[in-house]
């Protein structure tokens, strides 16, 4: 097992030195850089002519290194992040680009696991009552639900949820992360029940199609499973039908399901990243937005590194618990 994980392990770094080079180069796409962003600030807000704005935006690009060759900068970036840990700085923050990471990285993860273990948790009991009751009333519901959740926009139903919210339930907690009594507070009851309050929208948004998805795979692997020939032999012997569906096929209809959580992760944190730019959520998701916006370049490109870590420890840990479950992965 452990020789396994080294090899997931030594397979998944050319994979993240492939995405931490193609992520730099998207970031980089778009014409101008933080600099044009600060000559034209100099410009309409502090007055400056264009010529004197134009010579300090000169200079904060050589302060900086905005003004060196783009390979040069993505070793210069890469260096600070192996050898350092540091991600770069923020033009905008003024802050280093990983303690902005680590201010917001555990709301966004609290967020996302949420989201990901209510959308596991329902979408695999409704999928195996879909799979159990074939074409019953409660099935067709389901499918068609599922097919609604996969299929609507997620930022359209924050859009929808926030009208509901503001306008007509005239709900308070929307746009914080906890009431501001328990910002710098420790860890209570209180607290947790306080930080519910806000961030259900959010965890209900990036977990409805997660749940949608989910069912729909569980459905579609439990009634190939129920037609396998063990599943007969094993009614033939006279096995209860629920012994036979969780004992024999529920177990083996898993497999792919577990597979798929490899993906759901980075699923869910696109969903949180959806939902929290619509509800204002004091996350990661709104201030990578806004460093895209502005070219913040290395808040952005520390953004996409952290999304590809996750997507390859989310992958890691979905090989261990499959190699686990069965044996037969380990050998290939």
């Amino acid at each position: 097992m452990v020789g396994y994980i080294l090899r997931r392990i030594l397979a998944s770094i050319p994979l993240l030195i492939g995405i931490s080079i193609v992520s730099f180069i998207i970031i980089q796409l778009p014409p101008g850089d933080f600099a044009t962003t600060y000559e034209m600030q100099l410009v309409n807000q502090a007055s400056m002519s264009p010529a004197d704005a134009k010579v300090a935006a000169d200079r904060y690009r050589a302060q900086y290194g905005l003004d060196k060759p783009l390979w040069e900068q993505y070793l210069i970036w890469m260096k600070g992040i192996l050898t350092e840990g540091k991600f770069g700085y923020s033009f905008a923050y003024k802050k280093d680009v990983g303690e902005l990471i680590a201010e917001r990285l555990p709301r966004t993860l609290f967020l996302a696991l949420s989201a990901h273990f209510i959308s596991t948790f329902f979408g695999l009991l409704i999928g195996i009552y879909s799979a159990t009751h074939k074409y019953s009333l409660g099935d067709n519901l389901a499918t068609i639900l599922a097919f609604i959740g996969t299929a609507i926009p997620r930022f359209f139903l924050a859009l929808v949820l926030m009208y509901l919210m503001v306008i007509e339930w005239n709900y308070p907690y929307i746009g914080r992360y906890t009431s501001p009594q328990y910002a710098f507070a420790p860890m209570s009851w209180d607290k947790f029940t306080d930080i519910l309050k806000y961030v259900w929208p959010v965890i209900i948004i990036a977990g409805l199609g997660g749940v949608a998805r989910n069912m729909r795979v569980m459905r579609g692997n439990l009634l190939d499973t129920l037609n396998a020939q063990y599943v007969t032999t094993a009614r033939s012997k006279g096995l209860r039908e629920s012994t036979t569906i969780y004992k024999h096929a529920v177990p083996n209809a898993l497999h792919p399901i577990i597979m798929y959580q490899g993906t759901v992760l980075p699923y869910m944190l696109q969903g949180e990243l959806e939902a929290a730019i619509v509800l204002n959520m004091p996350t990661l998701a709104p201030m990578f937005y806004s460093s895209l916006a502005i070219q913040d370049i290395y808040v952005s490109g520390g953004f996409l590194m952290i999304y590809a870590v996750l997507l390859v420890i989310g992958n890691l840990i979905a090989d261990v618990v499959l190699a686990l479950v069965d044996p037969r992965i380990r050998l290939s």
